[in-house]
């Protein structure tokens, strides 16, 4: 299994807390992460204006659902790009 990027972690932060929100429990096990890990990438989100805490629900602002937006975006572009140029076993090491 290949590493995730920075990028494709935010994205999967900011999608779950779309809409409704949702806890640090429910995103530290959905996106895989430690809650370590979880509370610093909250954090960053939260000083940029990306994520509002309500309460104990993390929520996506309207910021924040343009940045999901451009990361599915360029993630999109980079795969699509990746497919087409590399040969069918390089293609899985790239990702």
């Amino acid at each position: 299994m290949a590493r995730r990027n920075k990028l494709e972690i935010l994205g999967g932060i900011l999608n779950i807390c779309r809409g409704e929100g949702s806890s640090k429990t429910k995103i530290v096990y959905q996106v895989n992460l430690n809650f370590k890990n979880a509370g610093q990438y909250l954090d960053w989100l939260i000083s940029h204006g990306y994520l509002v805490k309500e309460e104990r629900f993390y929520k996506t602002t309207s910021s924040g659902n343009e940045l999901m937006q451009n990361i599915n975006n360029i993630n999109s572009t980079i795969n699509d790009d990746l497919e087409g140029a590399l040969p069918g076993d390089e293609k899985m090491n790239a990702i």
